[in-house]
């Protein structure tokens, strides 16, 4: 017995060495495994009396409960370890104060341009909505813009894969082109209620005014502090029999104190030049108090819409006159919050978003 109690003995001091799994199943091979010094003792057995085999055998199976037990008193102890330093590594300070999920909101420009079209709707105007990959004829051709122009540059626009060399796609450079789209699609509506032969060129008969504007994201090769490749604007448009630029001063004008809530909001209609008008003008305000008091600060273009533009609507210019206009929903952000970075808008911050909700 005193050969049983020494393997005991040396099983349990090989176990509480193993300082991993790996080696502990290495210890037990020693012990217990195919060639182990147990397994051995066994094999010896064959040569014994029948009585000694009995004797023999009781003691190898104690000795072998033994090592058993103390092998898996180890493996606990090891796994316990084991947990012991993994929750230390994770451990958590339920302590501290837990992180709450902040509400979300509108961005800042988002709001604007909800401002933007409240306002118009209440004058009449209705939203469109359109393509941001454009066809060179609505983005440039029908506005009246020339083949020459620095605009149709690659240096100042986007130009994507498909149309033709003549007649190329590119990511809009204004939202202008839908009121072309809306125009010819109200023109369309009526020239079919009216009866008028749709092979005329140009519809000259009664129809009701067209009032839109048209909100979204454009893109233009531009980067700094007050300029991004990608962002919004809002073109409108009213076409009609009468419609002159008394109108347009009075609407927009109407606008700006609305939209900065400010009646002593002063406009100025300084001459200019763009394709699609005649006569252009580029629209400044100026503010009476606060800290831009005084100065004047460019927020839109506007002018007269081109005969060439209100034929490319599919209406007689002869008959139909009216006024667009074109402004910035990020400068105007800008002005209404003071914020003098417009890529601040962009970066993602929600230090710096979150003061807007």
């Amino acid at each position: 017995m005193t050969d049983l109690n020494d393997i005991v003995d040396q099983a349990k001091a090989a176990f509480s060495h193993a300082a991993t799994p790996a080696d502990l199943e290495n210890a037990k091979a020693l012990y217990l495994g195919k060639a182990g010094r147990l397994t051995e003792l066994m094999k010896g057995m064959a040569a014994l009396s029948v009585d000694d085999k009995k004797s023999r055998g009781a003691a190898i199976n104690l000795a072998k409960q033994a090592i058993e037990s103390a092998l898996n008193d180890r493996r606990k102890a090891l796994a316990n370890a084991e947990l012991k330093l993994q929750l230390q590594a994770e451990a958590l300070d339920v302590t501290l104060p837990g992180r709450q999920r902040g509400a979300g909101g509108l961005h800042p420009v988002t709001l604007t341009l909800e401002r933007i079209e409240s306002i118009f709707g209440s004058m009449g105007f209705e939203v469109a909505q359109g393509p941001e990959i454009e066809t060179d004829w609505f983005n440039f051709t029908a506005l009246n813009t020339p083949q020459d122009h620095p605009a149709r540059s690659m240096h100042d626009t986007f130009y994507v894969e498909g149309g033709t060399e003549s007649a190329p796609h590119l990511l809009r450079t204004h939202t202008s082109p839908m009121q072309i789209r809306y125009a010819v699609q109200h023109v369309k509506k009526y020239r079919q209620a009216s009866g008028v032969d749709d092979t005329s060129p140009l519809f000259s008969g009664d129809m009701p005014e067209i009032r839109v504007i048209a909100p979204g994201r454009t893109y233009r090769v531009d980067s700094d502090a007050t300029h991004s490749p990608m962002f919004h604007q809002c073109e409108g448009l009213w076409v009609g029999e009468n419609v002159s630029f008394k109108d347009l001063k009075f609407v927009f004008t109407d606008f700006c104190r609305t939209f900065f809530e400010s009646d002593d909001l002063v406009l100025r209609f300084r001459p200019s030049f763009f394709p699609f008008t005649e006569p252009s003008a580029e629209i400044d305000i100026q503010f009476q108090q606060g800290p831009l008091a005084g100065r004047w600060l460019e927020v839109a273009g506007s002018g007269r819409v081109h005969p060439n533009v209100i034929r490319n609507m599919g209406l007689d210019p002869e008959k139909f006159i009216g006024f667009a206009f074109g402004m910035g929903p990020d400068r105007l952000t800008m002005l209404r919050y003071d914020v003098n970075d417009l890529r601040l808008f962009f970066d993602g911050d929600i230090r710096f978003l979150s003061q807007f909700q």
